[in-house]
């Protein structure tokens, strides 16, 4: 083969290269267009399925914390006998029950949200303990303290459910 022959042969080969190569690279452009739209659409039907699975969690933490609500705790859970100690008792472990019984609705929300969740559940029982250090012997005194304690402030519970409130306006 002489220099000419050569050189005819890369002219041929040039265009068919260069063809090759446009042709590889809008093929390797479109599988990834393909394959970001399939991620997309399995994103979004994922999505659907999960935001009813969202929001039942909310629900249902937001019914924990009108729940664990002082005025409402107090209201629903009598003494069962005179004893202060045993009442305070019986409210700690009620919140206690409450907030096991629905562990499992963390995996839906945020760690922040949760977090509020369980500091608006700790200052509950802290202003529980609080009330039984202050109040007199009997059960339905501290029941009056700690419901006229409450009384005057926010309750942890109202600010936890507004975090709540925020965080589902902000899934729409």
């Amino acid at each position: 083969m002489t220099g000419d022959g050569i050189f005819q042969l890369f002219a041929y080969l040039l265009p068919a290269v260069v063809t090759g190569a446009v042709a590889f690279y809008f093929f390797r452009l479109h599988t990834n267009n393909e394959e970001g739209r399939r991620r997309f659409l399995l994103h979004k039907e994922s999505q659907k399925s999960a935001l009813p699975l969202r929001l039942q969690a909310y629900e249902r933490m937001a019914l924990f914390l009108e729940r664990i609500a002082i005025p409402s705790l107090v209201v629903r859970i009598a003494p069962k006998s005179s004893d202060k100690a045993e009442y305070e008792n019986l409210l700690i472990r009620h919140i206690e029950n409450e907030f096991e019984h629905n562990l499992s609705q963390q995996i839906y929300m945020s760690d922040e949200c949760w977090n509020i969740i369980k500091a608006a559940k700790s200052a509950t029982i802290q202003s529980i303990r609080k009330a039984g250090m202050s109040s007199s012997d009997s059960a339905s005194k501290l029941r009056e303290d700690i419901l006229n304690e409450t009384m005057d402030k926010q309750s942890p519970s109202t600010t936890a459910l507004a975090y709540i409130k925020r965080e589902i306006g902000e899934l729409w």
